[in-house]
């Protein structure tokens, strides 16, 4: 059963325990509930053989070895789940506890959700993204409360989304103090590791929440769009019918691509006066003053908010933004919001029921004929005047796949025009030249941008590479090939 709109009582069995307990712990007894989980037996949900050749996996499996080396002989499992709460590996020497936790199913293939096992550790820190302790009398099956269980989230390299959790259970009546920072620790080392593994990219900062008003609401400041391709122009078309009709609309799409573009554009075909606002959502220490500082703009008939990060939010906070939301709909009017998201699976159960129309925005390297009018756009807004792009930095741009899409483009933009009046190849970053493949180390990303900066002087020859970098010509041409480096004709 799905998650109820509004708290719900909880059973006699929980009310008895209800007092002292966390705010957290007492939001995931009532998502438990809602969940339709037994308070009184572990149902298993056995998902097959896990996925041991995952980066997670082996990551993880190597920072817990080493830890279950220190302490060797204590009465604790160490735990890998993937993001869905599946358990992926345990490890310990204990073998009463390992028995025990084999009767209650916290093992590797199994499911340990809050949608399956109600509150838990494992399934807490995955709800709420945050490091978390679940004492005996916390866990919501009853089958539970002689373990003490503390975990926290492993992120993804580079991008800060959810990898899974690290999971260390120990019985109820042990000490438990240092359970959660030791949880902490073998997370983090964990995550660094997948960085080394993945090729030395490290966890991007996390995002701490903004509110800030969409000036126009458009790309262009003549109140236009630059973007002329059809698969963009019919987005646009598509999100303005939704959103003129009523429709609880969220735009989905690959991060970078404009999906809060998309969504002021078409909320700006609405007559009348408007006030756009976009609110992205900060990572789960941040999340209840950011909901404090612009839900009440939601009651000004004059204001949409456009929100976006909302995969981000901790189950709680994603529960209470649904009740606000559901709560300022307006039946046969548009909405005075507009949600964002990698794609619909991504959102909160809560806010999800709230969508009623779905549009793609589509990724840049499918619209090769608006990475020029984007990048004249980004130069003009930057310089504050025209800039022009020689054709074979033109080339160059439109060449590229732009995985990063049009958020890429706008840094690489910035950063070309404050070196240059006239863009030319030699102003690009080296990344547009480079074909894309597999990530680089450290090492390998100054080699090739070494390589870059040679090709793209003046008047250079290949011999002339060869010689400033000190290597034969052969291996120039060797290196250009394992980069995958294009340098457009003159």
């Amino acid at each position: 059963m799905d998650e109820p709109a509004g708290p719900a009582p909880l059973p006699d069995p929980a009310l008895a325990r209800h007092r002292g307990t966390a705010p957290r712990v007492r939001a995931s007894w009532r998502r438990s509930q809602g969940y339709g989980v037994p308070p009184d037996e572990v149902v298993p949900v056995f998902s097959g053989s896990p996925d041991t050749g995952s980066l997670l996996y082996e990551c993880a499996h190597r920072v817990l070895s080493d830890l279950q080396t220190t302490i060797a002989n204590e009465p604790v499992s160490l735990m890998v789940a993937d993001p869905a709460g599946f358990v992926l590996a345990r490890l310990g020497d204990d073998a009463s506890i390992s028995r025990a936790l084999d009767r209650v199913h916290l093992a590797p293939g199994f499911s340990y959700s809050e949608r399956y096992a109600g509150t838990n550790g494992l399934g807490l820190s995955l709800a709420d993204r945050a490091p978390t302790l679940v004492r005996a009398a916390d866990h919501w099956v009853t089958d539970l409360r002689g373990y003490t269980c503390a975990a926290a989230p492993v992120l993804e390299p580079g991008t800060g989304e959810l990898a899974g959790s690290i999971n260390l259970t120990t019985w109820s009546d042990s000490s438990s103090e240092l359970l959660l920072g030791l949880a902490q620790t073998a997370a983090s080392a964990t995550s660094a590791l997948m960085a080394v593994r993945s090729g030395g990219r490290l966890v991007r900062p996390a995002p701490r929440g903004e509110v800030f008003r969409v000036v126009g609401g458009s790309l262009a400041p003549d109140g236009g769009d630059p973007c002329v391709t059809p698969a963009w122009r019919t987005a646009v078309d598509r999100a303005a019918v939704a959103v003129s009709s009523g429709a609880g609309t969220v735009v989905v799409g690959e991060p970078g691509a404009g999906k809060a573009t998309l969504a002021a554009l078409a909320r700006r075909r609405l007559a009348g006066r408007q006030r756009l606002l976009h609110a992205r959502a900060p990572e789960a220490g941040d999340v209840a003053p950011w909901l404090e500082l612009w839900t009440p703009e939601l009651r000004d008939a004059d204001t949409c908010v456009i929100v976006s990060g909302l995969h981000r939010l901790p189950a709680w906070a994603a529960g209470e933004l649904a009740h606000v939301l559901a709560a300022v709909r307006r039946a046969g009017r548009p909405q005075p919001f507009v949600l964002t998201a990698p794609d619909y699976g991504a959102l909160p159960d809560p806010v999800a029921r709230l969508v009623d129309a779905v549009v793609e925005a589509p990724a840049l390297r499918d619209r090769a004929d608006d990475v020029l009018p984007l990048a004249s756009w980004t130069a003009r807004r930057e310089r504050h005047r025209e800039v022009a792009f020689t054709p074979r930095a033109a080339r160059a741009l439109t060449g590229y796949a732009w995985p990063g899409n049009v958020a890429q483009l706008r840094r690489v933009v910035r950063e070309a025009v404050t070196r240059a009046d006239v863009v030319d190849v030699s102003h690009l970053a080296p990344e547009v030249l480079d074909g894309g493949g597999r990530a680089l180390t450290r090492l390998e990303r100054l080699e090739r941008d070494e390589i870059v900066r040679c090709l793209t002087e003046p008047g250079t020859t290949m011999t002339r590479v060869a010689e400033e970098l000190g290597i034969g010509r052969a291996t120039l041409y060797r290196k250009i090939a394992q980069y995958r480096i294009t340098v457009p004709d003159r």
